[in-house]
């Protein structure tokens, strides 16, 4: 199947992804790995849950940690969104397709609406959040890999064609896209709204789960730090791949494991992508450099191993092509 057009007037204006809600089984060892570890700020936390943000965010948060007697899951994944005019005319755009919307309470946020995707993914839109002090030059702060944002996430779909119309739709994107030769279909493809090479990414697979969130940082000397601080501090097997760099998106990349199996990239060195007559990239499913230009190919673990989303159950993808897998 082609890609779609961009919807370069889309029916309501989404501006970034802004968080995720991850389900926890042990808020001090989540504490320390995301907190201590990694380097994000504790911006609230109660027993149930750890509100985080990154170093030049301005927003509240940036990934919730949430206590949870099912952890290893998702709750939900929430995009912002440009005005309060804008979530009405979300509103109304989904439930024109066919979806239940609802109005939910969120802390630190102000009018929030929830739905879900094509696939049954839990997504939320808000526009209002509670802002903070800029810590962004408050370097005595800095820990860890040095995270300034969050910066997209990558999910399992069951049929990444269907996903990529979907979100479409409403203004997202495409930059690069994984193609099977013998089909035609779509294997993998990454969207954005704020100009860099993605802010949603699609992997086929068992779907819907979550494949990673990804945090961006300043340089690739951060995660060098970053492993030799994990190989020392006993998150030795939580290293999952890397470092190295993508053939898509250009990025130095890190792939690591929390406590939970909820799986983080570490993330720089993409390219700015905000004309509107950018041209998505084509890459074949079997060129070896297409998820690793340099570097060691990717595990099995790394195509197979995802969280799910709390409720919604995947199903197994409609393309059986297969990647490159590492012996």
């Amino acid at each position: 199947m082609p890609v779609p057009a961009p919807a370069l007037a889309p029916s309501f204006n989404t501006v970034r992804l802004s968080h995720a809600c991850l389900n926890v089984a042990d808020m001090k060892a989540s504490r320390h790995f995301y907190v201590d570890t990694l380097g994000l700020q504790v911006t609230d936390e109660t027993a149930s849950h750890i509100y985080l943000r990154a170093m030049e965010e301005r927003g509240h948060h940036c990934l919730i940690l949430q206590k949870s007697s099912d952890p290893g899951t998702v709750e939900s994944l929430s995009f912002k969104v440009f005005s309060e005019e804008d979530l009405d005319r979300a509103d109304a755009h989904f439930r024109s397709g066919g979806r239940a919307t609802e109005w939910v309470e969120r802390a630190h946020q102000g009018r929030t609406l929830a739905t879900t995707d094509n696939l049954g993914t839990p997504i939320e839109f808000y526009h209002k959040m509670d802002r903070l002090p800029w810590i962004h030059q408050q370097y005595a702060l800095y820990r860890g890999v040095k995270p300034l944002r969050i910066d997209h996430c990558n999910f399992f779909s069951s049929d990444v064609d269907a996903s990529v119309a979907f979100y479409s739709d409403f203004g997202f994107r495409v930059t690069e896209y994984t193609e099977d030769e013998e089909t035609g279909r779509l294997w993998a493809a990454w969207m954005h709204r704020k100009g860099g090479v993605h802010d949603i990414a699609f992997t086929n697979g068992t779907g819907p789960r979550l494949h990673h969130i990804a945090f961006w940082v300043p340089t690739p000397l951060n995660i060098i730090d970053l492993l030799d601080l994990m190989s020392t501090t006993g998150y030795l097997d939580n290293i999952e791949r890397g470092p190295g760099r993508h053939g898509i998106s250009n990025a130095f990349f890190l792939y690591i494991l929390d406590p939970d199996g909820h799986r983080t990239e570490i993330y720089c060195s993409d390219y700015q992508t905000i004309d509107p007559d950018h041209e998505p990239i084509r890459w074949d499913l079997k060129d070896p450099q297409r998820q690793t230009l340099w570097g060691a190919p990717a595990p099995r673990s790394w195509f197979e191993h995802g969280t799910p989303f709390v409720g919604v159950k995947a199903k197994p993808p409609t393309l059986e092509a297969t990647p490159i897998i590492a012996p």
